[in-house]
Order: C-alpha cells, then structure tokens, then sequence
C-alpha cells in the first residue's frame, strides 16, 4: 500500500545561512547515525539500478549510493542535535541552498539536492559523465519516448533480427546467445588451439541448480552435464574427458595436437592483431518459450558470414579511433586490440551500426540524446569482451566487471535487439533503464528497511520529493537568472561560478588509484561521436591533462588542492565542503590531507558509511576488501576551531572516536576488514591533525605513525566483543527495530536482499 502525503505536508526548511556562519550542523556531530545509514545503504546496494534508476541510465564508475548523499544533504542543512534519521523520511525541502559537486559523475548530489528542492550545480570533466547526468535529469516526455522505441522497433528491429535465427528441424528459433571462443596458432606445430578455460560453458547462477551444458572437445557436440562432473562421456561421439580443464590455464596453453605448452600473450603479441574467434554454440528461444543450448552448425557460421558480406558494403556509422594506450587499455592494446571498433566482431559492428544510423537521424535532439544513452548501454553488453553468466541474475556479464578491458577468452555474442527473454539489449534496457528513470523522475521514492521472517526487505516510500526533470542551464549566468540546475563540462578548478555564490559543496572526488575513468569511457565517446556530431565531441579522446585522478600522489594532491580552492571561492562564509572518499595506502591519505589544508580547510567530522555491495567483483578480488567510505566534513580554517593540542593529544582523541565508531559499526552487525578499520583510523588523525596550528609538523606525525597506526588497527580488529557482535546480530535489522517494523501504510514493498523473502509489489 502506498501513501501519497499531500501537498500541505512539504516541509520548507531555513536555508544554512540563517543557522547563521558558525552554527553547527546535524553531519558535524560525533552521534551523527551514520550506522543507521549504513543497513540502509548495503540495502540500497544490491539493486541500485532499481532503487534509483535515475543514475543508471549510463554506465559510469564507482557511482555513489542516492541514500547515503541523501542522508549528506540532510545533516548538512540541519542544525545540530537534529533527528537526521527520522528527517530521512520527511518531505523536506532547502528552497534556498545551491549545493554544488565538482566532481558530478553519474550525477547522484545533483539528483538528490534536486529532490530535497534545493538548486544545484555539477560539473565534470568528462563529456561522457556531462552527458549522461543531462540526459538523467532533464524533462522527458515518456509518451513521445515511447513513440520513437515504436519507431526505431519497426525500422530495424527485422534488419537485426535476421542475422539471430537458427535454423531447426522443425523452423526457424530466435537466438539468444552466441557462443565463441578465442583462437591462437601453436608455435610450435602452428595448429589452432581454442583458449578454453573449462568446457563447461553454461551454469545457472544458482548453485542449487546441479545441471550445466558442456561442449565436447573432441566433436563438438552441447550436452546437458551435472554443474560439478569430473567426467563426462560424449552422448554422439562416446568419447571421455574431463570438462574442468580446457587447452588455456592461467596464463599458459597446450597445444592438443603436439601437447606443447606455450604462454598465450607471446602468441598474441606475435600476431600483431586481435586472436581469432570460432563460433561453437548457441542458445535459442524456440516458439514455445523453451530455452535449448545447440552447437554451432553450417547455417550459424553461413548467417555470420552473410552479416560481414553485409558490413563490407559499407555506408554505416562505426568509430575510427584508436585505444590511446593507459593502465586500463594496455591489457586490450596487448591482445591486439588498437582500434575501439577492434573490441567488436563483424555482425555486432553492422547490428550497431544500423542502430547509430537511426538513432543519428532522431530530429528531437532530447529525445536523439535519450536513446543515444540507451545505445551506450548495448555497447556495454554487445562486444568481444562480454561473457556469460549464466541464466538466473541476467545472462550477459557487461564488459566492465572488472573496471579495465579484460579481454575475454570465452565470448558471449548476444542479440543486440533482444528478445522478452534477453539480457543486456536494446529492447530490455529500453525498460529496465530509460522508462525506469522516467517514472522515478515522474514519482520519485525512497527505500527503508523493513523486515520479514527475520530477513531485511526494501520497502519502497513515495511522496518524500517533488518530481525531477529541468532545463539544464549551460552557464553560471543563466542559472544565477533562475534555473534550478546548471552542469558544466570542464575544469573544476576553473569554474565560471560567482564568488561566495554555493551554500554547500558535495562531492566523491577520484581515488589516488590506477581506475583511469576517461580510458573507460573513450569506449562509449567514440560511437557517441558517431551519432551527436557535436562540436563539443571533437576530441578523439575523453582524456585531459587536467584530470584529477592520477596515479602520482603528488600530481593528484595538487589536482585536487586546486579544486578544492576554487570551491572554497564559491562557498559562502560558514558553507561545508563534504566528500566521500577511502583508500587501502597511506599516500592516498597523506594526498588527501594536504590537499584539504593547503586549500585552507580544516576537517571538523569524519564519519564511515557503506559505499556499495560487498560482492561486487572488485571487491570480492581484494585480499582484504573495503567496503567502507568515510564522510569527510570540512569547514573553511577561519570558520573551524584551530587548536593548540599537541600531536600526541590528536592523536589521543582520533583513537577514542575511531574506536567508538568501529564499536557502533559492529554493534550493528556491520562487519568489517582491517582496510576497512584503517580507513576509519586514519580519517580520524587526519580530522584532528587538519585543526592544528603548526600542520607542517602534523602531516611529518602523520607520515612518522604509520607503525602505530598499525597497531591500533590491529588492537580494534580483535575487539572480541565486536566479533560477537557481527556473527549474532541478524544483518538488516537494526533499522527496521528503531523505525518500527510493519510501519506499512505509507510504503509500497520492493525488493530484499538475496537470500530474504521477497514481498510482492
């Protein structure tokens, strides 16, 4: 059931100046319940492109939970000593504030200042992140969308789908899923070698399901297998093998017909070209319904070919531009991968092409930008570099699991158009991403947390936001005239912002990381310049040599102190400056701190907050995982209390809070890892270094501790309360007892989290 509260119950609230300059805010207390926020967060994060759609339309990196920005904004425009919890789900609104991010992204601080009625400004560097939060969050009509999808469908949806048929005995099927596999020469007896890691190649994503499809290796039939076998007898050619182990291990291969091993890069690098790929099976979608696994057979290769004979006749928009090479294209530039359109195979290029072509001709330009976002997400799940998951959680593994270009040794070759029962094309992210977003701008909605059979649940609360959708101002001029939102696409450090003109700065800035984001997304800008044609798409690359994140701490250090100088000129007197940021290294704090100070500005709080699923692939990679960012709260100097403490006395008072919040953490189920705990320790030295009078000296104790730090680290990790406190508190409860527990008549139930009982919506 859902309630709608009435208009009368909007809340207008006083604008921060009115707290006045030196009033301290909800975020700048100790008790600010970030652990709350956190069960609401980790909830939020197993589905995030449902629970707020509006920032996925595109894909971008390291996208921000709407909840905990949310959360930000609220403490950061509320008094001290504010309820900020039970606020969370007032409709609240901050007429007055202009809130700005500098480092926009994916556009979550602008999205979720909107919906609190304050006016905001974003701005980034890259054309791709401009585009896409334009796109997210300016007025679309969802009726006119849904007229040119209907277009678009009857002009190409049949080109497309003539080259995804299989022939049967009994008729033509759909297919689903192209299987390929890469194709090196033995050096040694020049024979092709298929790079299989497994032969099994199809598995449900439930690992109760004890069924999975295996090729055999010696004549190429698909068989149904148990998921786990050791041995597997060929039901055409009787023949036994183990379907655990394929030609490719690791980084080494052997050769099937002369059993030499050899290292596959070598090969590759040899070649000077992209390996080979060989089509071995499909999976199709027959009349009845019915999903089969098939090998790959004469017509399958004869369609593929008629689909490149097509691509040579030539006339269809394709990206020329070459990979730039970088920490995250140097894998792909190694496998032979120069050109982007290099990462696509024939039928994939002339599919894609016949849809930018469309696209491109789209007359309504919002509209023409719209379904060039939807377009981006078929690039993400139509190319070389995709691979299977399996069916249960959306067959299709996207090409940036891993945030670099991975090449993939076992391809997937889906349907860029798709079917009711595809993953990943244009027909299903036309639902599941554009016209998701347009009815949340339509009707916005939180999640809180509620419980079942002892299982957290999302519920889902509307009538919280005015619905969001704006003109975008193209300069500061025009905004300060009256428009809600203006974004910018360059330099932050050199904005066209008045002085004093921003009550609040909120932001995630880059990591001090090797995760170049502009490498990534020249994947996506290339095509993008196929179809906008824009003067601002010009550049061959998204690269700039004004980017903030680098992989030198001191270049980074200083990009970053140059930002946050310029928002520290158009922050009002007694404005916050507020970000989100972890790392694992020391450098990557020290970078941060001397950026914060020599911008002159103090730390006055430092708060942990779930920053996104645990399971997610990055993060399950890692030894020892952070899941956890830390809030960091920043007033200019002359606006914060400068101390005479002494180091000792600093760092005394950062190990009595940070102790404090790894309990409150704990006693909450929260689990941590020790990356996690330093992250939380070191916030906290550097909160209370930032204050002191001689920071020259505080940063050479900072670097001096790392000992120490160590120590204390390993001192919280062995709290053995807190260890009993992880392993017995039922995760996802916490807030559902402190809001109430049922609290449904103004909820609409969503999803849960994997695992819980799921209620109806």
């Amino acid at each position: 059931m859902t309630l709608r509260l009435p208009l009368h119950a909007v809340e207008e609230m006083p604008t921060p100046p009115l707290l006045g300059s030196s009033s301290k805010r909800a975020i700048e207390d100790d008790r600010f319940p970030f652990e709350r926020f956190c069960e609401l967060a980790e909830l939020e994060s197993w589905r995030k492109e449902i629970n707020r759609p509006l920032y996925h339309i595109h894909k971008w990196w390291a996208q921000r939970l709407g909840s905990v920005f949310r959360a930000i904004l609220i403490g950061a425009m509320m008094p001290s000593g504010a309820d900020v919890e039970r606020s969370f789900y007032r409709p609240l609104r901050f007429p007055g504030t202009v809130v700005f991010d500098p480092f926009m992204g994916s556009g979550t601080t602008i999205g979720e200042a909107l919906k609190l009625g304050c006016r905001a400004i974003g701005c980034d560097i890259n054309p791709v992140a401009h585009f896409a939060v334009k796109n997210a969050l300016g007025p679309h009509d969802r009726d006119a969308a849904i007229r040119e999808f209907k277009s678009i469908e009857h002009d190409v949806a049949d080109i497309i789908g003539e080259f995804y048929q299989a022939v049967l005995p009994d008729g033509l099927a759909r297919c689903l899923y192209y299987f390929w596999v890469k194709v090196v020469s033995c050096p040694c007896c020049k024979e092709d070698v298929d790079l299989f890691n497994t032969y099994t190649f199809a598995r449900h994503s439930n690992p109760n399901h004890v069924h999975a499809h295996t090729l055999c290796p010696f004549c190429g039939d698909v068989q149904r297998t148990i998921r786990d076998a050791e041995r597997v007898t060929c039901r055409s050619c009787r023949r036994n093998f183990d379907p655990r182990t394929g030609s490719a291990n690791g980084a080494r291969a052997t050769c099937p017909s002369c059993r030499s091993v050899f290292r596959i890069i070598d090969v590759v690098r040899a070649a000077a070209s992209p390996p080979n790929h060989r089509l071995y099976a499909k999976l199709v979608l027959t009349e009845s319904g019915d999903k089969v696994y098939l090998p790959a057979v004469d017509s399958d290769h004869r369609l593929y070919q008629r689909a490149a004979a097509r691509l040579k006749e030539g006339g269809y928009q394709l990206p020329e531009g070459l990979l730039n090479p970088g920490y995250n294209t140097n894998q792909a530039i190694n496998y032979g991968y120069l050109r982007w359109r290099d990462m696509f195979n024939d039928r994939q290029l002339l599919c894609l092409g016949t849809l930018a072509e469309r696209i491109s001709s789209i007359e309504n330009m919002p509209l023409r930008d719209l379904f060039t976002c939807l377009f981006s997400g078929v690039l993400e799940f139509n190319n070389l570099f995709a691979s299977y998951k399996g069916e249960g959680t959306g067959a299709v593994r996207h090409m940036f699991s891993h945030h670099v270009l991975k090449p993939e040794r076992m391809p997937l070759e889906a349907n860029p158009w798709g079917t009711p029962k595809s993953s990943g094309s244009f027909s299903t992210l036309f639902k599941s991403r554009i016209m998701r977003a347009i009815d949340y701008c339509q009707d916005p909605f939180e999640i809180e947390v509620g419980a079942r059979n002892d299982r957290a649940v999302a519920r889902k609360v509307f009538g919280l936001s005015a619905p969001i959708g704006y003109p975008v101002a193209s300069t500061f001029k025009a905004f300060d005239a009256g428009r809600r939102v203006y974004l910018a696409c360059n330099d932050s450090s050199r904005t066209d912002l008045a002085s004093a003109s921003v009550d609040l700065v909120v932001t995630d800035p880059p990591f001090f990381d090797n995760v170049h984001y502009s490498q990534l997304a020249d994947f996506f800008h290339v095509w993008q310049q196929c179809i906008l044609k824009t003067a601002d798409r010009r550049s061959a690359t998204t690269r700039s040599e004004r980017e903030v994140q680098q992989t030198d701490a001191e270049t980074f250090s200083k990009r970053l102190r140059d930002v946050w100088r310029e928002c520290r000129r158009v922050l009002k007197s007694g404005g916050l400056l507020i970000f989100t940021y972890h790392h694992t290294r020391s450098e990557g704090w020290l970078s941060v701190f001397d950026a914060i100070t020599q911008a002159r500005f103090a730390i006055v709080a430092a708060h942990p907050i779930k920053a996104d699923m645990a399971v997610a692939i990055p993060k399950r990679q890692a030894k020892e995982p952070a899941a956890f960012d830390i809030i960091v709260v920043c007033r200019k100097l002359e606006d914060a209390t400068v101390s005479s403490q002494t180091d000792e006395e600093a760092w005394s008072r950062a190990v009595r809070v940070a102790g404090d919040q790894v309990g409150r953490l704990r006693r909450c189920g929260q689990s941590l890892s020790r990356n996690d705990i330093r992250a939380i320790v070191t916030a906290q030295i550097i909160r209370f270094l930032s204050t002191s009078s001689d920071r020259v000296a505080a940063r050479d104790f900072l670097r001096r501790r790392d000992g120490r730090i160590a120590d204390l680290i390993e001192s919280l990790d062995d709290q053995v309360d807190g260890r009993k406190a992880t392993k017995n508190r039922p995760r996802g409860m916490v807030l559902a007892e402190r809001r109430g527990v049922g609290n449904g008549s103004r909820t609409r139930n969503g999803s849960a989290l994997p695992g819980a009982s799921r209620t109806s919506r």
